[in-house]
């Protein structure tokens, strides 16, 4: 039987606060010193792209306490109009993230740019992204599929906009606002569900509700001083962390620093609720976020999560695929719905999530926007071949499941969990006890 303790000091930080830190940082006027930034793939991405755009940084290890180095980034910037002409398409690798948001600052600048990705990001769709800039003013064009190459001819004379999201989009609504930044007016973004709100919290922006919805207010030419920023580690990451504790019994482990914004952290009540054993300790406040360690303890199960608020599925929407792995391997019974936006992820999740757990002879049906799985305790006999159709969340959901149960899988592609969590089995091994 497998046992898991152990404290937790090395989880990546958050990266979406890394990547609106560093994005955040290139708009602001003066010095912008990012702590704990994200050594991930995704992360080096934006990092990449904005010195491929003009502008100055550099990276460095610093003492991060509990006997290890984490890394800091700092931002050179003169404000809002600070870029320059790239001298070739700009490369975002496999990072959503930054070609989605990079987009909305480009679309402010006076010259022409091209977004770019690999294989899997060149396959996503943009047309959420084109649409409101090209309502700004900016002309953006895109392949004949709707995705990218992503090709912008920015303009200083962005038009202040009113914007309904048409979906909850964290990416879209801040893509949105940095446009806005640079608009000849005020804008307001509206969204019916609320998605994470990190941008909002980073720039001080004012948010009203009205109506049942949400208004976020972006006055546009105002400029952004330089301020420090903390990155504390990645709930999302937390998750696979918090499943491996609940799936192997007798099994303690405390996660620390991990944020617990109310829009990243509402697996943690899910959990709670279907009988989980976790505690949250020391809570506080750094940089506007909610910041506090998660110890986890081995309970005797799971209760059935059926998960259909769409403003539930907004703030979990990264942790679905280790939650529904969680549920099947712990018995329970997962049911999804209101999620249709899995499908736009680096893989089609519900597609890659029913498939594999089919072939692990879990009872799957998928849906248009969601899918359900029966959970058992299984022993397959032999190895099952999982494919992590390149997705870092597939790849690591059913590792935590293989090392915490000894259910043999083999996973393909297993090197993507670098996307988000470069240290990941270096992390586990050393709590397995």
């Amino acid at each position: 039987m497998r046992v898991f303790k152990g404290e937790v000091t090395a989880l990546p930080p958050d990266k979406s606060i890394s990547h609106r830190a560093a994005l955040i940082g290139a708009l602001s006027e003066g010095t912008t010193e990012i702590t704990n930034f994200s050594g991930g793939f995704d992360n080096q991405s934006t990092l990449g792209v904005l010195k491929d755009a003009g502008i100055i940084l550099r990276q460095e290890d610093v003492d991060g306490g509990y006997g290890r180095r984490i890394r800091r980034v700092v931002i050179e910037s003169g404000g809002l109009w600070s870029f320059l002409p790239p001298s070739a398409p700009l490369m975002c690798n496999n990072s959503g993230s930054t070609m989605r948001m990079f987009a909305g600052i480009l679309a402010a600048q006076p010259f022409a740019s091209e977004l770019i990705g690999d294989s899997s990001l060149m396959k996503r769709p943009m047309k959420r992204v084109a649409d409101p800039l090209r309502q700004m003013g900016a002309d953006v064009e895109l392949s004949l599929a709707g995705t990218a190459p992503i090709r912008i001819k920015g303009t200083k004379e962005l038009k202040p906009i009113e914007y309904r999201l048409p979906v909850p989009s964290a990416q879209v609504k801040s893509l949105v606002a940095f446009a806005a930044l640079h608009a000849d007016g005020e804008s307001r973004i509206i969204e019916s569900v609320r998605s994470r709100d990190h941008t909002e919290v980073m720039l001080g922006l004012e948010s009203i509700e009205h109506e049942g919805e949400r208004v976020i207010v972006v006055p546009g030419r105002k400029a952004v001083a330089a301020k420090p920023f903390y990155i504390p580690a990645d709930p999302s990451a937390a998750c696979f962390i918090v499943a491996l504790g609940l799936l192997a019994r007798g099994s303690e482990i405390i996660i620390r620093d991990v944020c617990l914004n109310p829009t990243r952290a509402a697996f943690l009540d899910i959990l709670t609720d279907a009988g989980a054993g976790l505690t949250i300790e020391n809570q506080r406040v750094i940089g506007g976020e909610m910041i506090g360690d998660i110890l986890v303890q081995n309970h005797a199960g799971l209760e059935p999560l059926m998960i259909l608020d769409p403003q539930v599925v907004a703030y979990i929407i990264d942790e679905i695929p280790m939650l529904a792995v969680l549920s099947a391997f712990a018995s329970g019974r997962f049911e999804l719905h209101n999620a249709a936006e899995l499908r736009t992820k680096e893989s089609d999740r519900i597609d890659a999530l029913v498939v594999n757990l089919q072939r692990l002879g879990f009872d799957c049906e998928q849906y248009p926007d969601g899918f359900m799985v029966k959970g058992r305790r299984i022993t397959p006999s032999g190895t099952v071949v999982i494919d992590s159709f390149d997705d870092h969340r597939i790849a690591m959901s059913f590792a935590i499941a293989s090392k915490a149960t000894g259910c043999p899988l083999d996973i393909t592609d297993i090197d993507v969990v670098g996307v988000s969590f470069p240290n990941f089995f270096a992390l586990l091994e050393s709590l397995e006890a």
